[in-house]
């Protein structure tokens, strides 16, 4: 079975980043975690960032169909439990439930080693994550960004592309590291 990640909010977000990082989890590079919890965050995000409500759900409900084994359930008695950041103590509650190896979040700093440590959680940036695939994955790495550049016609794009695209999104050195491969 693939290394289990639980993926934060902020990282299902933006759109670019998102597709990267799900078509490396399509790849079998890692298997993507998230909660009810996160998707419904997820969509109020999005609405609140003016995506249309139907736009929102299709989106996290075409997520949910690429990975019906993605969903945790049963986190909820754990919550109350988490010593993190209380507004992200379900994001935790949900990976302990699921045994995920790492969390990936922007949040570093709302997971400190004490609140992960006992349940043998790492916690790891977006751009580190990234960069630890492109460097045990490069060919499928590379190969899920050539798709994700062909795939996207309105308007059409390059990897470099969604490359710039994802050093905005907060993921610079994988960004630039990925230049250096191609």
């Amino acid at each position: 079975m693939a290394f289990p990640v639980l993926l934060d909010t902020n990282v299902l977000f933006g759109a670019y980043l998102c597709d990267t990082v799900l078509r490396l989890a399509e790849a079998g590079t890692f298997r993507p975690l998230w909660s009810a919890d996160i998707l419904t965050e997820l969509e109020r995000n999005l609405l609140l960032r003016g995506i249309g409500d139907e736009r929102a759900a299709r989106r996290v409900a075409h997520m949910a169909d690429a990975f019906p084994d993605a969903l945790v359930e049963g986190y909820e008695p754990l919550i109350g439990s988490m010593t993190c950041d209380p507004k992200d103590r379900h994001v935790l509650a949900a990976a302990v439930r699921a045994n995920a190896e790492l969390l990936v979040t922007f949040n570093l700093a709302d997971f400190p080693r004490e609140a992960t440590g006992p349940y043998d959680l790492s916690v790891s940036h977006p751009d580190d994550f990234l960069l630890d695939q492109l460097d045990l994955y490069p060919g499928a790495t590379v190969r899920a960004l050539r798709d994700q550049a062909e795939a996207y016609s309105q308007p059409h794009m390059t990897v470099t592309d969604i490359l710039i695209r994802l050093s905005r999104s907060g993921v610079p050195q994988f960004a630039s590291e990925v230049r250096r491969h191609l």
